[in-house]
């Protein structure tokens, strides 16, 4: 005990001033001076408030879109081969019918499909023609994957949306969780998180349009679809398009808010290298036609074609706000969702109730601390107040830990802040314990704190391996706040294990060290 390696002290009061350096941004309510360089640890949904929303990924139908990407396939299939059909169209939500015409040759086409097409299983029917179906393996993939695309484009989205530590995660085979905190415009962004953002491009099939919406019934290969926009000569209702996307939105470059010559907003969007050559085809073989904007199956704009446009670049315009325009630019630039998202569960956390809920918890701590502080020091007199400089040590380097981590503390998270204080001074109870049994043995001061320390090690020990246990499982299996707890509850044991036993032990030494002890203040 007399003997004090000085790495030691150098050790615990190096580890002190760099906590207390990390820790006090967060001590500070307003903002801290600019020479305290560390993050303040931020507050989970419950604690600040926001929007916590439970979304189901409709994964039939992304199958149901590589179904239509199937059929135009088994179209270029046909075509290209210059093979006879009656037609091709999906017939389920992972099946396509291909029927013949009575001359085609069955054993050619079946074996060109077998070719050119993959992950499907070819089955004859009769002599009628095929049907095409998905293998098992291959939906399984795609709902895989568009699930997985689904949460790279919400964090795009919400990274573009500004909220700040926002959690999503997968939940089971379909549905994901979401929240954000702090978030002040629900349905706004509701709005931008879950809209799908197809868009399409699609020629206007003006020669049968009048006729089309006076009797409800579009012709072969055409369809109606709703117009919103007042401008362009064409009142809301609806207009007949032909239902062949020519360009799509996965061909987008970039997508921006901007203003016209009215001061009107609209999204100015910009295509890559191969859709602005597509684009400019387009143009160039459609002038005069009109041209349909379409997206999430609402037709935007209808504009005439004057002239071959060059440069990739087009416009969506509408009757936007500059909030609508800003938005619909983000969910363009993030890209279209692979599948419609339905909502399962919404919640909404007020701010005064999370800033109730901090307040209660900060209580907590205070008054759980108290208490802790007052017990040691009566019961264990000088001793105690070892333990409680310990106390305030382990809390600091947790806050100091969590704010280095850029974490986010949660309820359940101050509810392990309250239970570590109870720990945090169980392993000095237990050190305290053994050394006073020392001493009634009749051991001298110092042998009786070297094997009270030694004796209690291992049983500390083994007691926050399996608590640290138990919570790296809660952080692998658990979901949102109950991780939350499990990393406030590591972290805080590492730092209890560190200065109930190191710290503690090392601070005895330093007061020991060249005076002659008859007793002990335990």
């Amino acid at each position: 005990m007399r003997q004090l390696p000085i790495w030691k002290p150098i050790l615990v009061i190096a580890v002190s001033l760099l906590a207390l350096y990390f820790a006090l941004p967060t001590l500070y309510e307003d903002t801290p001076p600019a020479w305290l360089k560390g993050d303040k640890i931020h507050q989970g949904l419950d604690l600040q408030g926001g929007l916590y929303l439970l979304y189901e990924v409709e994964v039939e139908k992304a199958v149901e879109q590589d179904a239509e990407s199937l059929v135009d396939t088994v179209k270029s299939v046909m075509r290209d081969a210059r093979f006879r059909y009656r037609s091709v169209a999906r017939s389920g939500v992972d099946r396509v019918t291909l029927r013949l015409s009575p001359e085609s040759e069955a054993a050619k086409i079946e074996a060109a499909l077998k070719k050119e097409v993959a992950d499907v299983v070819i089955t004859p029917k009769g002599a009628d023609g095929f049907e095409l179906v998905f293998t098992p393996e291959k939906i399984k993939s795609t709902e895989e994957f568009a699930v997985q695309q689904a949460i790279q484009i919400m964090r795009a989205r919400i990274d573009e949306f500004g909220v700040a530590e926002p959690s999503i995660q997968k939940q089971g085979k379909d549905r994901i969780i979401i929240q954000l905190p702090g978030v002040k415009e629900p349905e706004r962004a509701k709005n931008l998180i879950g809209r799908t953002a197809r868009l399409e491009f699609k020629i206007v099939d003006d020669k049968n349009n009048e006729q089309a919406l006076a009797t409800g019934r579009a012709p072969p290969g055409t369809a109606l679809y709703s117009f919103q926009d007042k401008g362009d000569g064409i009142a809301p209702g609806k207009i007949l398009l032909k239902k062949r996307t020519v360009l799509s939105g996965k061909h987008l470059d970039d997508a921006r808010p901007s203003y016209d010559q009215y001061n009107m907003p609209y999204v100015s969007v910009k295509f890559d290298r191969l859709g602005g050559r597509i684009f400019a085809r387009l143009t160039g073989e459609h002038v005069n036609d009109r041209m349909a904007i379409v997206l999430d199956g609402v037709v935007f704009s209808a504009p005439v074609i004057r002239e071959k446009i060059v440069g990739g670049q087009a416009s969506i315009s509408g009757s936007f706000s500059p909030q609508d325009a800003h938005d619909l630019a983000i969910v363009l630039r993030a890209g279209a969702l692979p599948a419609p998202l339905k909502i399962l569960e919404e919640r909404t956390v007020g701010p005064t109730l999370g800033r109730d809920s901090v307040n209660q918890g900060i209580n907590s701590i205070v008054i759980g601390g108290i208490l802790v502080v007052i017990f040691m020091a009566l019961y264990y007199k000088g001793f105690g107040m070892l333990a409680n400089v310990a106390v305030v040590l382990n809390i600091i380097i947790l806050i100091a830990v969590l704010a280095g981590m850029q974490a986010t503390l949660t309820l359940p998270g101050l509810a392990g802040t309250v239970l570590l204080l109870g720990m945090a001074v169980d392993a000095n109870v237990l050190i305290f314990e053994r050394i006073r049994e020392e001493l009634r043995s009749g051991k001298t001061p110092l042998a009786a704190i070297d094997h009270g320390y030694g004796k209690a090690f291992s049983t500390i020990l083994d007691a926050n391996i399996t608590t640290l246990i138990t919570a790296i499982v809660l952080f692998q299996f658990g979901t949102g706040p109950v991780r939350g707890f499990a990393v406030t509850l590591s972290i805080g044991l590492v730092a209890s294990m560190f200065t109930a036993i190191f710290v503690t032990r090392v601070l005895l030494a330093m007061i020991v060290r060249n005076r002659r002890l008859n007793k002990l203040s335990i």
